[in-house]
């Protein structure tokens, strides 16, 4: 069984923490306690092959910031999340976007923009265009969900599951072989 390693990344309070444990555990934390660090595990089944998703929740808060540097270099693929109601943190994740390709030396890497905390529509401060348009800008898939009501959240780690696959070389016709050999690079030399 393969196991793909995904970094959940975002500020403070966004809900990461709430977004993962309702994937993981079917349930909603309704009190914010500031994580650290954490790690779940949940196997699951995408295009008939059984996957196991190691997901790790980092700190958001900025005194973690190396904890959080060297679980980037570790990741697979990565859910920058923010909140629809905080302006601050959809800035934010462009700095995290920039600190995981600096980690990962690539530009080519499978991210997730998720905008979380969709059940508040009365207190939303980030429009679906703006969030979408930066996406597109990051060559990024876009998605809204909220942990609270379960809306999109299985769809979100699915989706960067695929994601994952689809930059590792999987073929969805033939998912046993496992991931394509890399190509050879060409090298010159100076003489």
């Amino acid at each position: 069984m393969n196991t793909l390693k995904i970094v959940v990344v975002g500020g403070g309070g966004v809900g990461k923490s709430a977004l993962t444990i309702q994937f993981v555990h079917s349930k909603f934390i309704e009190t914010y306690e500031p994580t650290i660090e954490d790690s779940y595990r949940r196997q699951v089944e995408i295009d008939t092959e059984v996957l196991l998703l190691e997901i790790l929740d980092t700190a958001g808060q900025e005194e973690y910031a190396i904890i959080r540097d060297t679980h980037l270099r570790s990741g697979d693929g990565f859910m920058l999340v923010f909140s629809l109601t905080s302006k601050v943190s959809f800035q934010e994740i462009s700095l995290l976007r920039d600190q995981i390709i600096k980690s990962k030396d690539s530009e080519n890497l499978p991210i997730l923009i998720v905008g979380n905390k969709s059940d508040l529509a009365k207190e939303r401060k980030v429009d679906s265009k703006e969030a979408q348009a930066l996406a597109k800008t990051y060559n990024c898939q876009y998605i809204e969900t909220s942990a609270k009501t379960r809306t999109n959240v299985d769809e979100a780690f699915f989706a960067l599951a695929k994601l994952i696959r689809k930059k590792a070389g999987y073929s969805t016709s033939d998912v046993s072989k496992g991931p394509k050999p890399p190509k050879k690079k060409k090298s010159c030399q100076v003489l």
